[in-house]
């Protein structure tokens, strides 16, 4: 608007001593939880960047670039939306435990909780089960927070006591409670019975004539779910349903779920993980089908990587995060933006 007084950039000394306090808090909460893996007895990790391929999600968008061999021939690489593909690599070289601060990039990302290159703090641990990896996440959390000495988190009106007992919440327990809707009812074979759920939302979301039966799940996990969780309280949301398993393997007591969780703070998703999937005809299966919906979507769709597939054959039984470490660094410091807690913000923002 006109007369708004222009914003300073990030490298000002006024603007930076404002959010000093912020990064400082960042690197306090880096040491603290290099501490807890060290305890833990995980190795720390770096992996490359420029990857075959990204990922392998529908809507998950990557930065792509170009990389010149020294025959002059050229190839295209893209920059990981995850370090997920090569942790897994070295899991199947004999890796146990194997944490990594890895910086990410993704297309399509910019609001207060997004930005198009961010921290993601990834680990795994071998022959473990995705109970174990749940209980790291719990005190991943209290840590960050002990250590910036914040009480409570908050976020746009909602509170979460980051030392409390979190709340345990199936997803199917989740839709009956906030959307009254019978999801296990709508999984059948581990396929997503569009019309059932179509039917079992109409009224609660906007349903389109494309929309998939994932679609019709994020809408309603979007808007009926996730702004009531993690609200007092850490919620973790487990037992996703297996057309949403991504990388998860099936419950073997269930098909209709898969050994996936997500945690959640005043609303916020803080940690996506899995119980790691070692069947690669599966896995291929699900990128293939995911491709193949990116590709209608959006008209593009990344290759497979074909070494990863390969190490998904020869991994141990695994359990694995992916934890925002930029959103819970802006929790832990009572950051109200994602960009506050970080060093160097993008370059064309202000």
């Amino acid at each position: 608007m006109a007369g708004d007084k222009p914003i300073s950039p990030f490298w000002s000394p006024s603007r930076h001593l404002d959010r000093r306090p912020f990064l400082q808090a960042r690197s306090a909460v880096t040491g603290a939880l290099r501490g807890f893996f060290a305890e833990q007895g995980f190795v720390e990790v770096e992996t490359s960047v420029l990857q075959v391929s990204p990922g392998n999600e529908t809507h998950l968008h990557a930065p792509r670039t170009e990389i010149m061999r020294p025959d002059g021939s050229r190839t295209n690489r893209y920059l990981r939306t995850s370090p997920e593909f090569a942790c897994k690599k070295l899991l199947a070289a004999g890796e146990m435990r194997i944490f990594e601060f890895a910086r990410v990039f993704r297309d399509r990302e910019r609001g207060d909780l997004h930005l198009p290159e961010f921290t993601m703090l990834e680990w795994y641990r071998a022959g473990a089960p995705y109970d174990a990896i749940i209980a790291d996440c719990v005190v991943v959390i209290a840590r960050a927070a002990q250590v910036t000495g914040i009480g409570t988190f908050s976020f746009r009106g909602r509170t979460a006591d980051p030392f409390a007992e979190p709340e345990l919440l199936t997803v199917a327990g989740a839709f009956e409670r906030f959307a009254d809707i019978d999801l296990l009812s709508t999984i059948s074979g581990g396929e997503g019975n569009r019309a059932a759920l179509a039917a079992a939302a109409r009224g609660k979301v906007r349903v389109a004539e494309d929309d998939t039966w994932s679609d019709i799940f994020s809408k309603v996990l979007v808007e009926h779910v996730e702004p009531r969780l993690g609200q007092g309280r850490l919620t973790i949301l487990f037992e996703y349903p297996s057309p949403e398993a991504a990388l998860a393997r099936v419950k073997a007591d269930d098909p209709r779920v898969a050994e996936r969780f997500e945690v959640y703070a005043c609303g916020v998703e803080l940690a996506n993980g899995f119980g790691e999937l070692t069947d690669a005809e599966e896995q291929r299966k699900r990128f293939t089908e995911s491709m193949t919906e990116k590709q209608r979507r959006y008209g593009e769709a990344y290759p497979l990587d074909e070494d990863f597939l390969a190490a998904v054959a020869a991994m141990p039984e695994a359990s694995g995060v992916a934890l925002g470490f930029d959103r819970l660094v802006m929790l832990a410091s009572g950051a109200t933006r994602i960009d506050q807690v970080v060093w160097t913000p993008p370059a064309d923002e202000r």
